[in-house]
C-alpha cells in the first residue's frame, strides 16, 4: 500500500514536500513516479526517479523547481517542490511502475497511492 502525505494550502513562490511511503511492501527496483490531475485535466506524469536513484526525469514544467528523490532503506519517495505556482495546484499522486524504469505513462504504472491535495493560491 502506498501512503501520499505532505500537500496542503500555500502561496505562490512557497514550498512543500510530498512523501510516498510504502508499507507492507518494498519499492524494490521499481521505478517511483509522481502524477497530479488539476481539476478537469487528465492526470499527468509531473517526475519519476529509477530504482537506483539515478536518472531522474521531470515535466518540462517543473524542471529546475521540483526534485525527486528516494531512499531505499526507509521505503520513501519525496517530490520536493520550490517557487510553487498556482498552475500546480492539483491532486498529486505517488506511483510505482511495473518496472525499474523512472518514465511512466498510466498504463506503465503497477499501484498508485491514495493522493494528496496541494493548493497554491496567487
Amino acid at each position: 500500500q502506498l501512503q501520499a502525505s505532505g500537500g496542503g494550502l500555500v502561496q505562490a513562490g512557497g514550498s512543500l514536500r510530498l512523501s510516498c511511503t510504502a508499507s507492507g511492501r518494498t519499492f524494490g527496483v521499481n521505478g517511483v513516479g509522481w502524477f497530479r490531475q488539476a481539476p478537469g485535466k487528465e492526470r499527468e506524469f509531473v517526475a519519476g526517479i529509477f530504482w537506483t536513484g539515478y536518472p531522474t526525469y521531470y515535466v518540462d514544467s517543473v524542471k529546475g523547481r521540483f526534485t525527486i528523490s528516494r531512499d531505499n532503506a526507509k521505503n520513501t519517495v519525496d517530490l520536493r517542490m520550490n517557487n510553487l505556482k498556482p498552475e500546480d495546484t492539483a491532486v498529486y499522486y505517488c506511483a510505482v511502475s511495473k518496472s525499474g524504469s523512472a518514465t511512466m505513462r498510466g498504463a506503465d504504472v503497477a499501484s498508485w497511492g491514495q493522493g494528496t491535495l496541494v493548493t497554491v493560491s496567487s
